[in-house]
């Protein structure tokens, strides 16, 4: 009887495991994907934007760490932990997720005193379309507390999302197009390689179900592939009239 308990504790351990690995794949990508962009440029004193994005930077590192956080807590059997502190992880996204919105109407508003502002409004689409998803999958992830299994995919699918920015800055430097050339923002069809990307942690996520479950949990294989064509299908869309007539309310809001 001994022997069969210590066998279940090993293998529910080394089914936790997979998701504490992943959350530091994640602080990695959050962190390293903004160090050319934004760490380095602090760090020598040649950042400048508005308070806004300092903000914002602080609210999404704070929840990448938090994930990591309360991964550990669940890793270590420590739930009562990690149910008081997930108040605070409801509060913290809501606030990250006001600073998005805020933080592009912002954006859009310097790029049309600097007179970008027609691009400016296709590329706005990432991130106000995008936000949506994450609130409707965390909304999701918030009803399915008392099912774990469903309830730490619908995070780690946000996860998923929240790193194609950081992955983006990587193809960005490697992208970037020579000094001098014109000042516009990227098209949005930049967002298809971070995106697939990111697709392969949500890949490695339906692997490891496959070798623990049998089969991939519906969260993976629905809500990934919701999460994938949703993102891909704002590339069409951030061109279209109804999205342009849209983007320039939003910017207007902030005037």
């Amino acid at each position: 009887m001994e022997a069969t308990v210590d066998i279940g504790t090993a293998v529910r351990a080394g089914r936790n495991r997979f998701y504490l690995w992943t959350a530091g794949v994640f602080m990695l990508i959050a962190f390293g994907g903004f160090i050319p962009t934004y760490w380095a440029p602090v760090t020598r004193g040649t950042f400048e934007a508005p308070a806004i994005v300092h903000v914002h930077g602080v609210l999404l590192f704070s929840w990448t760490l938090l994930y990591l956080v309360q991964t550990a807590l669940v890793d270590r059997g420590r739930i009562a932990n990690h149910r008081a502190w997930g108040l605070f992880g409801i509060s913290l996204f809501s606030v990250m997720v006001c600073s998005m919105l805020v933080t592009r109407t912002v954006m859009m508003q310097i790029e049309q005193r600097q007179g970008i502002g027609e691009s400016s409004l296709h590329f706005s689409a990432i991130t106000f379309c995008f936000v949506p998803l994450l609130v409707a999958y965390f909304a999701l992830a918030i009803r399915n507390i008392a099912n774990p299994q469903a309830h730490k995919r619908y995070l780690y699918l946000i996860m998923c999302g929240l790193m194609v920015p950081a992955l983006a800055r990587v193809y960005m430097v490697m992208l970037a197009p020579p000094p001098g050339d014109s000042p516009e923002l990227p098209p949005t069809f930049v967002i298809i390689p971070p995106v697939l990307t990111a697709s392969l942690l949500i890949v490695v996520a339906l692997v490891h179900d496959w070798r623990t479950r049998g089969k991939p949990h519906p969260v993976y294989s629905i809500g990934g592939l919701v999460l994938v064509a949703y993102s891909l299908l704002m590339v069409p869309f951030s061109g279209t009239a109804t999205w342009l007539a849209i983007a320039r309310s939003l910017r207007a809001l902030g005037a």
